[in-house]
């Protein structure tokens, strides 16, 4: 994990081994993310953290698998509760269900339900709403012994969700694991429903790429009326080459990805099964493909660029991890804006009469101190 850390850059984490061949825990942060430990264990990670000017409790929970040892979870979770006032988010794999539709396929005995909600009451919890396909672990199995379960989850305190109050959680598609990965979403205030275009980004490693500079130079070329036309033509015309010539992994990748998704929540067969396993280890050749693809693209440029672009390297690799969220906008007229809508507009206008074409007059008063200084030169 150690390895992990070092290879993805820019975080840092705290890692409990496994067991033999199960358990294990790990807990990574962004450096810029101020996170203290309280508690590490192979089923517990509890930190205090900072996020901007919010404070909480964040724990990595994971329940004892054998039943006979399930009530060790129970008091875990308890004593966990009794430990910090402070607005506490609990999320990871609970290894039981609190409902009999939480499962399909199977049975669950009505007491083993019971003691997990009576511990999830007794500490003041409750569930994040959650988008995506229910059941989070899957056997592998076919047919009648095919067993899923929602078994992972992630809860919240009334302080917690006071101050995340538009927090939702998001259960990703399955691959390799027999878990689904969960995905929390901390907002504090609601996200409107606002149609965006996808943002166009240019890639230094395309430089490296056979017909990059020509299809750039074809389309600043082309007869249009202003900058932003070209621009915007120079952008689709870069978008059409890469989806030639550099996007068809990612292609593969998406077609797999909706297939396998099809997969995890369709019925089990014995086909299904099979056909699940060979996807996943298609996924897993093309990510290696992709990973390849780009490392040998950015090792290219730096061996010739060297340590003259070490801050552009920097931005590259912190451009997929950064995102940056414009939460107020304010005009020249000092006018204040924080609906998405209404920044959107803003800084349409803005650009607009940034590009526009104006005809000032009085040129020679314009230009009378630059003629001044001329003189003194």
């Amino acid at each position: 994990m150690q390895a992990i850390i070092r290879k993805i850059g820019g975080y840092e984490g705290v890692v409990v081994d496994s067991r033999g061949r199960s358990g294990g825990l790990a807990f990574f942060w962004r450096k810029e993310v101020k996170c203290q430990l309280r508690l590490a264990s192979v089923h517990v990670m509890d930190f205090d953290v900072e996020l901007g000017e919010s404070k909480c409790r964040i724990t990595g929970f994971y329940g004892w698998p054998a039943l006979q040892d399930r009530h060790l979870s129970w008091q875990q979770l308890r004593l966990l509760s009794t430990q910090s006032n402070d607005p506490w988010l609990c999320v990871g794999d609970y290894n039981e269900i609190q409902y009999s539709t939480e499962m399909k396929g199977g049975s669950r005995a009505q007491w083993q339900m019971n003691n997990f909600r009576d511990a999830v009451d007794a500490c003041g919890l409750r569930d994040i709403p959650f988008e995506g396909y229910m059941f989070t672990f899957d056997n592998g199995q076919a047919g009648v012994n095919n067993r899923q379960c929602r078994l992972d989850r992630a809860m919240g305190t009334s302080d917690w969700f006071d101050l995340f109050p538009y927090a939702k959680l998001f259960h990703l598609d399955r691959e390799w694991s027999d878990h689904a990965p969960l995905k929390v979403v901390f907002d504090k205030r609601a996200k409107e429903e606002v149609w965006q275009r996808k943002r166009f980004r240019f890639e230094h490693v395309w430089v490296e790429e056979e017909g990059c500079e020509e299809t750039i130079r074809r389309a600043w070329e082309r007869d249009a009326r202003d900058i932003i036309e070209t621009i915007s033509e120079c952008a689709s015309e870069l978008m059409k080459w890469k989806g030639i010539n550099i996007g068809g992994i990612t292609r593969d990748l998406e077609k797999k990805r909706k297939r396998l998704k099809r997969l995890n929540e369709g019925p089990s067969s014995n086909r299904a099964v099979k056909e699940r396993r060979l996807i996943v280890a298609d996924i897993a050749k093309l990510l290696r493909q992709e990973e390849k693809f780009w490392r040998q693209r950015s090792r290219a440029i730096w061996l010739r660029e060297g340590d003259r672009n070490t801050k552009f390297f920097h931005r590259t690799a912190s451009q997929g991890r950064e995102k940056n969220r414009i939460q107020r906008i304010v005009e020249e007229d000092g006018h204040v804006y924080e609906k998405t809508s209404d920044i959107a507009d803003a800084a349409t206008r803005y650009f607009k009469g940034l590009f526009s074409m104006t005809y000032p007059e009085n040129f020679d008063d314009i230009l009378q101190g630059w003629k001044d200084e001329s003189r003194m030169l």
